[in-house]
């Protein structure tokens, strides 16, 4: 099994999951043009989609879903609460499937497992991968840690974590005050050391990979993401990956 990011940010976000003949997408929040463009940077094509996996309705995830499922006959994953509240303008429905957040699911070749995490949407989830030999473990979109969130993340082979914003960053930024709080909220996104807490929670000794997701491009800096994490690891800044808004992340192999 192994992953990429096509991009990851406020401006769009979408992971790809390749599992050999499975390869599964992890929300589209770009455009249709832009998808097949970053796709063909990875060496895959459009036709290779198996499914398409939604988290939530928020425009930077969910954005391009619909058009690019319609187009290419791709089915959509996504929870009840999702499907309900999710923008999908004019053009045709694509075959979408209903998911529990807390029951697995077989997409092929790979074993799915769907979490819910505090986020100020209708019904968000974040996702857990297995070809049945390494677990790949998504983090995003989260305000805080929850023991379930833990629990979800104790064993897993990779995982991608967001690290939405610095807190002195994101204070001393000139967004308004609601926004802030929204931000730094319960129900927002995660900050550095918030990330960096979970994996002091969690077993990390068979981490090959883990990278840093949905940074701030305001309140935030990839160092910064890389050190907390690193420091939480106590492992080399330079081991940390970090998936950026314009090329995300190269492909990442477990073996």
């Amino acid at each position: 099994m192994r992953f990429a990011s096509l991009g990851s940010g406020s401006q769009g976000n979408s992971l790809i999951v390749d599992g050999g003949d499975t390869k599964l997408l992890l929300d589209c929040g770009f455009s249709t043009r832009l998808v097949l463009e970053k796709l063909a940077r990875l060496e895959i094509s459009v036709e290779d989609i198996t499914a398409i996996l939604v988290t939530h309705e928020h425009s930077d995830h969910v954005a391009g879903v619909f058009r690019l499922a319609s187009r290419y006959a791709i089915p959509v994953y996504l929870s009840h609460g999702t499907h309900a509240a999710a923008p999908r303008g004019r053009q045709p429905s694509p075959e979408c499937r209903l998911i529990d957040s807390h029951t697995s699911f077989s997409i092929d070749g790979l074993e799915v497992y769907p979490y819910p995490v505090p986020h100020d949407a209708r019904e968000p989830v974040q996702y857990v991968f297995s070809d049945g030999k390494h677990r790949l473990g998504v983090l995003t979109d989260s305000g805080s840690i929850t023991p379930h969130v833990i629990d979800v993340l104790r064993c897993c082979d990779a995982l991608v974590l967001e690290c939405n914003h610095d807190s002195a960053l994101l204070s001393a930024s000139d967004y308004p005050m609601m926004l802030k709080r929204r931000i730094a909220g319960s129900f927002g996104h995660l900050e550095n050391a918030q990330a960096a807490s979970l994996l002091q929670r969690i077993e990390t000794r068979q981490l090959q990979h883990i990278v840093a997701a949905h940074l701030s491009e305001k309140n935030n800096r990839p160092e910064l993401a890389a050190r907390a994490l690193a420091s939480a690891l106590n492992c080399a800044e330079d081991w940390i990956g970090v998936a950026s808004q314009d090329d995300g992340l190269d492909w990442r192999q477990l073996l």
